[in-house]
């Protein structure tokens, strides 16, 4: 049956983050007459992407800004009408601080979280001994690995040693993951890395020919470049995408308790249309829908399946989940002593600090502090320090205050601050987790009408969220024209 000719079909997407918004707006797109649930339990939507403001300050409850260099997040902020609104990051401070030995230096210029720059910034720098220089700048004659598995940790010690990766590779990727290098597949998370050495035998020569192929400048932490946020923070992106869906789509206010499969024989094959979901509320349980896309943290998805799909619900449970606590503190400019000329610093391990990372929000982009203020996010917890989630708002606010003011020079009391908690919050892709996502996408498209869509599988950032809400969205669409 042509999908135009069909009856109206009905879908629930149960979760209401960026992931599930992004999911529903597709099926609009691609739906001629679709009819959508989405249910979320929180009151707002945008899981968490939240935007808040308080005494001139803007507040980002998670992310404060996306990467550009892959198109997802910039193509919906120009669906949405967002695009003009994005603002690039600050040239003049793009650059990243790492803690060494109590003081903060700069990651030597062209570092980029394991690609070694040019020479005279490994040279100058006092992160690393002479001897854990020359071993970094050995890492072109190093030859390649033999291919399986292998954790960041062992990576970045076999190319790179062991004081560059203590010293620079895990804070820097600590702070994007939360997590623990020593566990954290490089295949899942970084493989940009691994196709490097694959196809350069060395990642030096690889930075070398990517640079002289776009001539462009040294950076050193990440390609600060390459990140962008909307004017007025980024829950508007989430807040934008609800407003253009349907009215009546969205259910704030209205978790999901259970899920149920309803078909007239056992459903077990891509081919039965007959395959549908009961979703049950506080309201009771919903009339049966066609097509059911999950955009909810894996935990949560493995318990919504556990009656309807024992063996999924397993699988998927199988990935583990961190936390992590952001501290948001705003001061006058003159309560901080340092230049604040970057745009954060990284805490390694072996500084044994309380704190993971610290963002000097309003020197990456403007609007974030009122005129002689900064603002500075800083981040605790993760999976090496998960019992800092059990800690009270006052326990934080003086670990918080007496970290800040050893290693920026801040006095007084903060004129602002504020908690936000986000226990499993963050997939930890350990090794083997590309081959637990192959488990999971095979006994998933066994069901034939279910979708899985959020942060848990193929990529934490918010554009790779947007991605695979839109591919789900894209995949169940595709099945019905086949039926």
């Amino acid at each position: 049956m042509n999908a135009a000719a069909g009856p109206a079909r009905r879908v629930a997407v149960v979760g209401g983050g960026i992931a599930g918004l992004a999911a529903a707006h597709r099926l609009s797109e691609l739906e001629p007459r679709p009819e959508v649930a989405v249910f979320e339990a929180a009151p707002q939507p945008g899981g968490v992407l939240q935007t808040s403001r308080a005494g001139g300050y803007l507040l980002e409850a998670s992310a404060d800004c996306f990467i550009t260099n892959v198109p997802w997040a910039v193509e919906l902020c120009r669906r949405t009408g967002l695009a003009d609104d994005l603002l690039p990051t600050d040239e003049t401070r793009r650059r990243a601080l790492v803690l060494h030995r109590g003081k903060l230096c700069p990651v030597p210029e062209g570092f980029m979280l394991m690609a070694p720059g040019p020479m005279l910034g490994i040279l100058v720098s006092p992160l690393l001994s002479l001897r854990g220089k020359l071993r970094l700048l050995a890492e072109r004659w190093i030859p390649a690995g033999g291919g399986g598995d292998e954790s960041v940790a062992a990576f970045a010690r076999r190319r790179l040693g062991r004081e560059a990766f203590e010293r620079l590779v895990q804070p820097l990727v600590g702070g994007i993951y939360t997590g623990d290098a020593e566990r954290l597949s490089l295949a899942a998370t970084l493989p940009r890395f691994l196709e490097m050495e694959r196809r350069h035998g060395s990642l030096s020569r690889a930075v070398l020919r990517e640079r002289g192929k776009t001539h462009e400048p040294a950076a050193s932490g990440a390609r600060y470049g390459l990140f962008a946020a909307p004017r007025d923070g980024m829950g508007t992106l989430a807040l934008a995408l609800a407003a253009r869906l349907p009215a009546g789509w969205l259910r704030l206010s209205t978790p999901v308790h259970g899920l149920n499969r309803r078909s007239r024989t056992p459903c077990v094959t891509t081919t039965q249309p007959d395959c549908q979901w009961e979703i049950e509320t506080a309201s009771g349980v919903e009339p049966a829908f066609d097509g059911l896309i999950l955009a909810t943290p894996g935990h949560v998805s493995a318990r919504l399946l556990a009656d309807a799909a024992p063996q999924l619900s397993q699988t998927v449970g199988k990935i583990p989940f961190a936390g992590s606590i952001v501290a948001t503190v705003g001061y006058a400019r003159e309560q901080i002593e340092h230049p604040l000329d970057a745009f954060g610093f990284v805490v390694p391990d072996i500084e044994q600090r309380d704190i993971l990372a610290v963002s000097f929000s309003s020197q990456k982009f403007p609007g974030r502090a009122p005129p002689g203020h900064v603002l500075l996010r800083v981040f605790l917890g993760g999976a090496r320090r998960p019992e800092q989630l059990d800690l009270d708002d006052q326990q934080i606010h003086a670990i918080v205050c007496r970290e800040l003011g050893s290693l920026l020079g801040a006095r007084g009391e903060p004129q602002l601050f504020r908690v936000t908690r986000w226990p499993r919050a963050m997939p930890q892709y350990h090794l083997g987790h590309l081959e637990l996502v192959a488990e999971i996408k095979q006994q998933a498209a066994a069901l034939g009408t279910l979708e899985l869509a959020g942060c848990a599988l193929e990529g934490v950032g918010v554009p790779h969220c947007i991605h695979s809400g839109q591919q789900a969205a894209e995949r169940l669409t595709a099945r019905r024209r086949t039926n």
